[in-house]
Formats: C-alpha cells, structure tokens, sequence
C-alpha cells in the first residue's frame, strides 16, 4: 500500500473514533449517576431475558404425547408360531403394581423425605427451590427437585439431560409442569414408583421390595419402607448391601422426616430407630423364556427394524410373529439338556472335575497363568511358582476355574429346508449358566461335517458315487515345506474305495485326493453358495477336513440347501409384525430359494448322504433312535476329538448339534465319546424321535426324486461307453466276504506320491480339476467293518523332518 493511501485510513480510522468517543463518555457517565428508570429497565432485562429463553427451550422438551405415551407404555411381545408367548421387550427388569398395591408406609416416607408439599405445587416448588439455590450459593449444594421433577428426570434422560447446568434444570421444570397437566397427584406417583432405579437392574418399587426384602411391595413394613426410600439420596452410597452403616444412619433419618411430618409418632420413632437393619438380599432375574437365545439374538434384530421403520420396541406394544414352535423348541432344550447332563458326568470322571482337575496338572497350570487372579499375584510381587502356589492353595478357587473350564456345551438348531424358517434354537444348556449363543456367535471347526462340500463339487463336475480312489498314504505339499498327510483311524488298504463309501464311513485320504482333483477354491465357493456366508474359509487342501472355524447356524443352513434340491434360502426369525390392535406392519413372505448346486447333483449327494445313517458313521439314528423316515446326514469329529458335530435332513426339518467345551483344549479324553456319532449324534436323534412320534413332522413325508435331465441321461450313457471301450479288464482276486463291482465303470485314482503331488499342488485348480482320470484295476471297494469315524485332519510335517507337527489350524474357542 502506497504512502497516499495509508494516510488516508489513519485519518478515517481518528475521525470515527472522535465520533463515538462523546457516546462512550455518555454511557459511563449515565452507569456512574444511574437514573430510576435505567435502573428499573436494567433489573427488567433479567427476568426477560430467562422467559425468552425457557420459550426458545419448550419446543425441545418433552411433548405431551409422548408423556401420555410413556404413560401408557407397552413393550413388544414375541410370539411363536402356534401362538405361544416367548419373549416380552421391556426395557428394564420392572413389574409395574398400581398404587393401591403399593404399601401406604412407602408413601408416606417418600413424600416426607423427597417432596413434602407435593399435594401444594404444581411441579415445582418455588420456596424449596429459592433454598436450595441459595445454599448452592454459599458452597453447601443442595437438591430442590421435586417427585415431579425426579419422575421427568427418570423418564426422559435424553430429551432433558443429564449435565448440571442452568439448561437442564430449565427442562426439567417445564417438563414436570407437563406433567402436572396431564397427570393426576396418584398417577404421578404412581409412575415414580415403578420407574425410579434401586441397584441390580431392579427398577421400580415391586422389585425393590423382591430384591432387598424378599417380599411385595404391599408387605413392606416402616422400616423397610423408609430403607428403600433412603436409597433414592444415592443408591449407590447408601446400598444396605455394601454399605449397611450408611443405610442405617439414612433410614433413621427418613424416619425422623416422617416425625417431622406428622406421617410417624414420636413414640413408635423412638422405639424404630433402635432395630437393626436386616436385608434378605436376592438379585431379581428376569424370566429367560423358553427360547432365550433366539429372542436375544430377535431383539437385536428387531431394534434395528424399529429404528428404520420409526417405531419403539419398548413401548409401542409391537406383536412379533416368529416362525419358532414352541413344541419343537421345548423337544430341542429337552434333548440338549439330557445329552449334556449326559456327558457332563464323563467330563467330570476325565477330568477328576471334584479334585481340582487334578487329571490336567499341566493344563491346569496354563489355566491358572491365564486368569486375572494370577496376575494380580504377579503384580504383587510374587514369582510365577509362588503365584501358582498360592492360587492351587485356594480351593474355591481352583474348584470354581475347573468347573468352568470343564462344562460341557451344547448347541442345537433346525430349519424348515422349504422356507428357511428357524424352528427351534437352543444356544447352550442353560441360558442362565451360560448366556453366550453357541449357535450364532461361537465359531468351531467342523470337522468332517465339511465333506459334503467337496462331494456336492465333485458331483457338480461330473462324477459319480461309483467313483474310486485308491485307500492309499496320501501326501500334499503345502506353502513352507510342509507336507500334509491325512490320516484315517485305519491303515490304508491299497484298494478302490468309492465315493459313496468314502463319504458313508468318511475316510480322511479318499476325500483329500477327491478335494485335490476338484480344487479347494471350487469347495469354498460352493460352501459359501449354500449358506457359509459369514466365516472365513482358508482355501487350503486341508479345508474339505473341516478346518475352517464356522457356525452351527451357518452349517445347518447349508444343509437345509441340500434338503431343498440344492436351493439356499436365508435363514428366517420373523413371519409377521403387527401393531398393539393387530394390525399388521410388516409381513415376511418366504422367498425363493438361490440355486447353489445343481438338482442333479443335490440329488446325488442327498442319496450318498442317506448311506450315512443306513449304514455309516450315523446308523445309530436307525439302530438306537428307531428313526425309520427319509433321512440323510453327516457326522463330524475334530482334532483330537475337540468338537462332536451331527446334522441330519428330513424333507421337512434339518436339524443339527454341536458339543463341546469353550475352550478347545479341554476334551472329553475318550476316543468314543469324543466322537461326533457319539456326543452331538444322541442330541438329534432324540429330538428327531420326540418330533416324529408326536407327529410334529410327518414320519412318511420323502424328498422329491427329481428325473435326470436329457443332458444328465446323455452324459451318463457317454461315461459308460468310454469306460466300456477303453478299460482294461484284469482279472484280480476277490477276497472272501467284499463287496463286488456290480458292473464295469470308469474309476477314478489319484496316486498322490511326493512328485506328483507338488505338480498337482503348484498347478491352478482348473487343471487339476480337469486332469484325465486314470483307470484303476475292477477291484471291489473296500467296505469299513465297523462305523467309525477318524477324529484327526492328519499331519503337516517339513519335507526334511520325520517329525510331523498339526497342519489344521486351533478351532474358534467360541469362547464369550
């Protein structure tokens, strides 16, 4: 800026400070001589000011229908299918009881502490109020709320606030004078004492008097009546169960209030205060229902639904429809509890459960190391054996880590495979035990469950359940060096086995050479495709094994897509949503089913899958159960017999269990129980033979036989002529008591020695995939002579070291 210019502002700048430098003067001369009027007009402005702003804070407080709403609250109540009442949505742990029931002593006690001119105000008492601003003033805080203000505090936390600040008061009183327009005295007290908190998830008076007492409300007595009413000062200060002194001294002084008063005689005072304070503490728990697990994962999901569509699950009295039926339901908890009862007692005998787990020493000892009490030990101060030393010294201690480490879980879940309707949901064996859902949160290995995947792409490719592979050692090399080699419970034969039989007894080696000729990427994709949508999948050869943690929800909606002809449909919780006068706001129409796998091969597959429970791995549900319906099913055992999983398939319910432990390393330490067949087996066929015999499900109903297509019938024809053409035909030994070929077929084998294998491992899986099949040798398949299922994925061992090391990776504890 140039010498002219900056001139020039300088003399605009002086010339308007002379200007208003004679009405400054004014200003401070008039505030030094103040008149009458400036002095009036200024404590005027105050008063002004607050009325303006209390008008600008009316449209942010509560309106008056929501207080007549809130009034009038209803929470959501869930229904089952045949009409049973499974769930009610209230927002806290609260039974509302109507004044009348309410003893008068509790009354009479709030209103001499709390609100002694109660009946006098119309929400906000001035005198009280002006008090206690005053003795805020001098630096002794006090509260001048009234039961109104309190009940507008408590019932709109939000819309109010919480701070303590001029702004929240200012609502508070507007809203408590709402209230005293729309609410009678009675109401208002009424909805204070069924809405006002005491500790424990205990809201409202009749909870209070069940928690601290043991008792109704109408039976509370002076002394216990002015307890509870001390409370409201500060719960958590004057708790009669932590701090029973404090209570004391706060209950005299309630009394003394009644005295005061004139709600309690000096006599009957003198005589009260010299009793002791005696609780009968008891915390208050909510009825679980007969479906917990479901209904807690429902509600979830229904708040979500509220929000969206503008509606409050706890208080617009929502109907929800839910596809559960409750006589299915009670079989399933039924069965979970008698199976884990079950197993709990050969858990307890494994593990010397009453001695302090004495069996697991070591494992124990890693336990200990893991808990929050060893570590504060060691912070202490003391070193890890003195730490351990301690702590195994502590009985309780150790008794109570054992039993929690060493109780038995168990899951169980069925769907509707034609409309993907949930029919049952247990998520452990005791909701009040073990709250945490097994079902849909905790994520296991699923061991030879998994099969069916690799057979259902095999099938999707072209082969038949009369396709061999040789029972042969079996070797994968993997990324490292590694090399897997599963491994069954019996050595191998050397001879073809097929398909069908291979899944029937479910054999380790047949099933990683049939993963490697279709291809572990395939495998996952199709899993995902038929419901295993929300768990990651390791594309590795070790996946057709089951390795890949998952969910029993994700599982059994994967096989309700082979109970539905290869389509998947999504899992559902909810037919319909009405309002409180039953009119409906949202109807759930079951939906078509996406084809993941091919009617083709879905027939084929469910065909194999029967063979599993005629005379495989799952026979027990014919021989023990006495199931004789259209069923089909797979068993499934993890690594060292971690996980027990089964799930069955009729046309018109899939159903599935897992059992186990939370913590993967604790097993049931028995080669039979530790098995699938034999742990998780039991918990559906009894559910099954529960459901059938009370013709919940129909026992004749049969899956739909699908005819081939022109394509399949002409695929099928031209696999038999090559095969007729180009076999070779030996004539090898049969040994006595096999199974013979019932025809000559193409047969596939896949000798996976060190170097073919590493070719087939480093090459993509659409070549391995499409690799031509070798002809093996007409040699009769080998047939197991027992039912039995191996438990382990086999080993990963480095090409230079004999020593084998695990190659599946450590299942999900599922652990909450």
């Amino acid at each position: 800026m140039d010498r002219k210019n900056t001139s020039f502002v300088r003399d605009y700048c002086q010339a308007q400070i002379a200007r208003i430098k004679p009405v400054v003067a004014d200003r401070l001369q008039r505030m030094r001589h103040p008149t009458l009027r400036g002095v009036a007009l200024t404590l005027a402005a105050f008063p002004a000011l607050m009325l303006l702003y209390v008008l600008v804070l009316i449209p942010f407080t509560p309106g008056i229908g929501d207080i007549r709403k809130a009034k009038v609250e209803q929470p959501a109540r869930v229904f089952s299918a045949d009409g049973k009442l499974l769930a009610e949505f209230k927002p806290s742990n609260r039974e509302w009881v109507k004044l009348a029931d309410i003893s008068p002593h509790v009354v009479d006690a709030l209103i001499a502490t709390e609100d002694h001119r109660f009946y006098e105000h119309h929400g906000l008492d001035w005198r009280r109020t002006a008090s206690a601003a005053l003795h805020t003033f001098s630096g002794d805080r006090q509260g001048g709320s009234t039961i109104t203000q309190q009940l507008a505090r408590n019932l709109y936390p939000d819309e109010v606030g919480r701070a303590p600040t001029l702004t929240r008061k200012l609502k508070e009183a507007i809203t408590a004078f709402k209230i005293e327009a729309v609410y009678t005295k009675p109401e208002i007290l009424e909805t204070y004492l069924n809405t006002v908190p005491f500790l424990y998830n205990a809201y409202g008076i009749e909870m209070a008097a069940r928690t601290y007492f043991d008792k109704s409300a109408d039976d509370l007595d002076v002394l216990q009546s002015a307890t509870l009413a001390g409370m409201l000062k500060g719960n958590s200060y004057y708790n009669p169960v932590i701090n029973p002194d404090r209570a004391l001294q706060r209950r005299n002084i309630v009394l003394a209030q009644m005295v005061k008063y004139g709600r309690l005689s000096q006599a009957s005072y003198a005589s009260l205060i010299k009793r002791p304070l005696r609780v009968d503490f008891e915390r208050q728990i909510e009825p679980p229902g007969p479906a917990p697990h479901f209904a807690q994962q429902l509600r979830k999901w229904l708040i979500s639904w509220a929000d969206r569509n503008d509606y409050n699950v706890y208080s617009d009295g929502l109907v929800v429809r839910t596809t559960i039926d409750s006589r299915l339901q009670t079989m399933a908890t039924q069965a979970v509890m008698l199976q884990g009862n079950s197993l709990q007692g050969i858990a307890n005998s494994a593990w010397g459960a009453r001695a302090g787990c004495s069996n697991g020493h070591d494992l124990m000892q890693t336990f200990v190391r893991e808990t929050p009490d060893y570590h504060a030990a060691r912070d202490s101060g003391l070193s890890d054996e003195d730490a351990l030393r301690r702590l195994a010294s502590d009985r309780h201690f150790m008794q109570a880590l054992c039993d929690s480490k060493t109780r038995v879980q168990a899951d169980f879940l069925a769907i509707d495979p034609r409309n993907g309707q949930i029919r049952a949901w247990v998520g452990s064996r005791d909701f009040g035990q073990d709250p945490f859902d097994h079902v849909q949160q905790a994520r296991r290995q699923p061991g030879s469950t998994f099969k069916p995947f690799v057979y259902g792409a095999a099938f999707e490719n072209g082969a038949t359940p009369d396709d061999t592979f040789i029972d042969q050692p079996v070797e994968i090399p993997l990324a490292g060096g590694e090399v897997w080699k599963p491994s069954d419970d019996e050595a191998p034969t050397g001879r073809p086995m097929t398909l069908r039989d291979a899944l029937t007894y479910s054999r380790n080696r047949i099933t990683a050479q049939l993963m490697q000729e279709v291809g572990p990427s395939k495998v996952a994709r199709l899993a995902r495709a038929m419901g295993v949508r929300d768990s990651r999948l390791d594309v590795v050869p070790s996946l057709g094994l089951g390795t890949s943690p998952v969910t029993l929800k994700e599982m059994v909606s994967a096989y309700a897509t082979i109970a539905n002809r290869g389509a998947y449909i999504e899992p559902v919780m909810v037919t319909r949503i009405e309002d409180r006068n039953g009119e409906v706001l949202a109807d759930f129409a079951p939906v078509t089913g996406s084809q993941a796998l091919s009617v083709d091969a879905d027939q084929t597959l469910l065909d194999v899958m029967r063979d599993v429970v005629n005379r495989g791995t799952g026979s027990t549900i014919r021989s023990r159960f006495g199931i004789r319906g259209d069923v089909a099913g797979k068993t499934g055992t993890t690594q060292d017999n971690a996980d027990g999983w089964f799930i069955l398939m009729h046309p018109q319910l899939v159903a599935g269990a897992w059992v186990g432990f939370n913590d993967s390393r604790v097993t049931l330490r028995s080669d039979y129980w530790g098995q699938g067949a034999h742990s998780a087996l039991p918990v559906v066929g009894d559910f099954y033979q529960r459901a059938l015999r009370s013709r919940v499900i129909d026992p004749q109903a049969r899956f739909p036989k699908e005819e081939p297509g022109t394509f399949s019938v002409w695929l099928a024809k031209a696999r038999e002529w090559a095969g007729q053409l180009f076999a070779t035909k030996p004539k090898p030994e049969v040994a006595a008591g096999t199974r013979h070929t019932p025809r000559p077929r193409p047969a596939v084998t896949t000798p996976l020695a060190a170097s073919s294998a590493a070719a087939a491992a480093s090459a993509p899986a659409s070549s391995v995939a499409s690799t031509p099949r070798a002809l093996p040798p007409l040699l009769p398949p080998v047939v197991a002579s027992a039912p039995q299922e191996t438990g382990g994925f086999g080993a990963a061992e480095p090409a230079s070291s004999p020593t084998p090391t695990p190659d599946a990776p450590s299942p999900d504890t599922g652990e909450p």
